[in-house]
């Protein structure tokens, strides 16, 4: 595929502008995602429970809605959403089930994924976009894009007599959205799918072998996905093919996530399966949403602030995520287009603005373990 330059320029400056002018302004761009926010939770029973459609301000929104997070708090709600009461938390119906690798206690969450949550979802590309934006390697989009996401259908549940389909939510994405997308995607996720959706080391095994086989005589420039399974994956074609992914393929890019510290921790072994030159952008997302992903060669995340608001819990109470200051931390809070004041579970710590850091799941030991890391990384805090 012939690319024009110029052109592709214009196109990524345009897909672009919305991130760039929110993170130059983001408390004007957090009061509109909130007012938008507002509008579509009082189309819900929730939402009126809590009076979303009286609500004008920041702090009518903080002293109406609660934080809740997942357990003993929206989970019997998405219960209810699953036994067929869509209306308690949604107003358009859902497209798929996403569900977690599994919480600090092993289990499961269950979050729906609907339309408007999708759409917002395409904002993990813009770590790709910046980069090729920034660089003008323009080859990238001719390539191919290697697929090691999970698979969008692993299982299906009965809530209150009904089947319901579930599957992971990076696979639901890349099935909805790759065909828009101007990178190639191999092996496709319908492919990927076809394989089952067992989690043991032989099912894993197939997905990696049906990626190299589909992959092998491609010119993969491109690797996006979860941190863990693109380590797993170099270490299978070395066990199996006696490769690395580097004397394969001449990546230029790695959009990664799921992990804290892949820039720190995980670098290293990362360049050596896939290459030395090859550029790491960190994404920071979860199931319940994409909220930011790493602008430039500063080794932290940028957050969405046109798409999602933002608030985190700290020693000194609840404020922005853009009021932190440098070096504090805070448990994050989300409001997505399912989700109100949605207490997800991560530890955030603040560098100079616009720059955040997950540092790992909100528990006492969490920062110990992550000076530690840095400690021994020889990063000690550095971005």
């Amino acid at each position: 595929m012939t690319i024009d330059p110029n052109a592709a320029s214009v196109m990524l400056d345009h897909m672009l502008k919305p991130w760039n002018e929110a993170v130059a302004d983001p408390a004007n761009a957090q009061e509109t995602v909130l007012n938008a926010l507002l509008i579509d939770y009082a189309k819900t029973a929730y939402g009126q429970r809590y009076h979303a459609g009286q609500i004008d301000s920041l702090d009518d929104y903080r002293r109406e809605f609660p934080i809740r997070p997942y357990e003993g708090g929206f989970k019997p709600i998405i219960e209810q959403v699953m036994g067929g009461d869509l209306g308690k938390l949604l107003w358009e119906e859902p497209i798929g089930w996403a569900i977690t690798r599994g919480t600090t206690k092993g289990e499961s969450k269950f979050i729906p994924m609907t339309p408007t949550d999708l759409s917002l979802r395409v904002s993990a590309g813009r770590a790709v976009m910046n980069y090729v934006a920034s660089s003008r390697e323009f080859q990238i989009f001719s390539g191919v894009n290697l697929n090691l996401n999970f698979p969008s259908v692993v299982g299906s549940v009965k809530v209150n007599g009904k089947e319901i389909a579930y599957g992971y939510s990076s696979g639901i994405y890349t099935k909805h959205v790759s065909r828009s997308t101007p990178v190639n995607s191999m092996p496709t996720q319908e492919e990927i799918d076809a394989l089952g959706g067992g989690k043991t080391m032989r099912d894993w095994e197939a997905r990696f072998e049906l990626a190299y086989q589909k992959c092998k005589e491609q010119d993969v420039s491109l690797v996006g996905g979860v941190a863990p399974t693109a380590l797993k994956f170099g270490a299978y074609l070395k066990k199996h093919h006696k490769i690395y992914p580097k004397e394969l393929w001449k990546t230029k890019l790695m959009t990664l996530g799921s992990t804290p510290g892949i820039n720190t921790k995980h670098k290293s072994i990362l360049t050596a399966m896939y290459g030395r030159d090859v550029v790491i952008r960190e994404i920071y997302g979860a199931t319940e949403g994409m909220f930011g992903q790493q602008k430039d060669n500063k080794r932290a995340w940028v957050p969405n602030y046109d798409l999602f608001f933002f608030e985190v819990e700290t020693r000194q109470g609840v404020k922005m995520l853009h009021e932190m200051r440098p070096g504090e931390m805070g448990s994050l809070v989300v409001s997505t287009p399912i989700l109100p004041r949605y207490k997800i579970g991560d530890l955030i710590l603040a560098f100079k603005p616009p720059y955040f850091r997950c540092i790992g799941r909100d528990q006492p030991w969490t920062p110990i373990h992550y000076w530690w890391s840095e400690i021994s990384s020889l990063n000690l805090g550095q971005l």
